[in-house]
């Protein structure tokens, strides 16, 4: 490992703790109460982005069971490249995914048409930007935001025949200043207290935040809340479904580099274990490695977002040795060794825990020697996998069929 990626690595260690995390909101929290200031949340949200529709949909319930002050943005996701890599692809995939998010919900989604009513989204936006400002601003940012995404063609043209100022890009270039300058990128995103919550199935951090702080108020009702979570618990059949007989393999595209690819790992495992489905990996390089750039930003609410995570599951995390280049590609040739042995998942979570738990260096033959120990894997054929090539091509090839099932092809 090279020392740069070394001191990253110390660092986000550093930053991912939940030390460091409770110093860092005593602090906040110390700072609010010295200025004299309110429970500020600010909800950063954009008109045609569905994450924000999704989250927009529990920020009045939010509002009304906590004293807090809920500050709304109109806004737009950074257009860099860096912070949004494939933007097309993301947009389609954001609508497909948003729409089951939405079933689970059960929040209704396009259920009054077939799509937003797209012509109307500049005027929309300008009508929103004439009434910044005003008490009603957020309430009618909630229901423009609604109506667009449940396809109520009709509830949005009633809204832009009252005047807009044209002020649209204006003040979507300031919120989004004000986004960056906060320390994030993107939106569907709330921040309170120097920490960051995106999309719905974060909402929940946040609700726990504001309860240990006894902001909630007498007598609040929490149902809609509440249900994000119960939704979010997988519950497995403890016999596979008949049917699941003809469902295909579950694939899952992994990067050694992903701390998310890590964290996903037991709750796949179990998901194709209760339907009996064929579990095929298919490894791909992460972004640096493909001439991509992950900006600091980014980095930083990965590293918060995956270790808030790891421990609502349980997941060991927190001591990382980044993997990146060398280490990622001993990892990518031994997991083709390791998958004509069948340890592939073996390797997979072994070398995962390496990484992202115990700090061990893959790039090492000490580091790659242990990963291959607990993965039951043969030393001298693991240096002799590490010497071949073959695996580039066959890496290639996942990242190709992974980009033509985000197209739809």
């Amino acid at each position: 490992m090279s020392i740069r990626n070394k001191l990253r690595s110390k660092l986000l260690n550093v930053l991912v703790s939940e030390k460091t995390q409770s110093a860092r909101r005593s602090l906040a929290e110390t700072r609010r109460r010295i200025g004299g200031q309110s429970h500020v949340v600010s909800a950063f949200l954009e008109l045609d982005d569905p994450y924000s529709y999704l989250l927009a949909c529990y920020l009045p319930e939010l509002v009304a069971a906590y004293d807090i002050d809920l500050r709304y943005y109109l806004t737009q996701s950074s257009s860099d490249e860096a912070f949004r890599p494939e933007a097309e692809l993301l947009a389609v995939y954001a609508d497909e995914d948003c729409a089951r998010i939405a079933g689970e919900l059960g929040v209704p989604f396009l259920d009054k048409g077939a799509a937003p009513p797209v012509e109307h989204r500049r005027a929309l936006i300008d009508y929103l930007a004439g009434i910044h400002g005003k008490p009603e601003f957020g309430k009618e940012l909630l229901e423009a935001i609604t109506a667009y995404w449940r396809g109520d063609a009709s509830g949005v043209a009633s809204r832009v025949t009252r005047g807009a100022d044209g002020r649209g890009n204006e003040l979507l270039t300031e919120n989004q200043q004000r986004l960056l300058e906060m320390g994030h990128y993107n939106t569907a995103t709330l921040h309170y207290g120097g920490e960051w919550y995106w999309g719905v199935d974060r909402l929940p951090y946040l609700v726990e935040r504001l309860d240990s702080l006894a902001v909630r108020r007498e007598g609040a009702r929490l149902a809609k809340l509440a249900s994000i979570r119960q939704v979010m618990q997988v519950s497995l059949p403890i016999a596979p479904p008949s049917a699941a007989r003809e469902l295909p393999p579950l694939e899952l595209f992994f990067a050694f580099r992903s701390p998310y690819s890590y964290l996903g790992l037991g709750r796949i495992f179990a998901i194709a274990d209760a339907f009996r489905l064929k579990l095929v990996i298919r490894p791909v390089l992460p972004m640096v490695m493909r001439g991509m750039q992950v900006p600091k930003a980014k980095m930083a609410y990965i590293a918060s977002d995956t270790s808030r995570e790891a421990r609502r599951h349980g997941i060991p995390f927190g001591q990382f040795a980044d993997p990146v280049g060398t280490g990622v590609e001993r990892c990518l040739a031994v997991f083709y060794y390791a998958e004509s042995e069948r340890r592939e998942r073996d390797f997979v979570l072994s070398a995962g825990k390496a990484i992202w738990a115990n700090g061990i260096d893959v790039a090492t033959d000490a580091g790659m020697r242990q990963v291959a120990s607990e993965s039951a894997l043969f030393w001298p054929d693991v240096l002799a996998a590490m010497q071949e090539d073959a695996w580039r091509s066959r890496v290639e090839e996942n990242r190709k069929s992974c980009a033509m099932q985000e197209k739809g092809s």
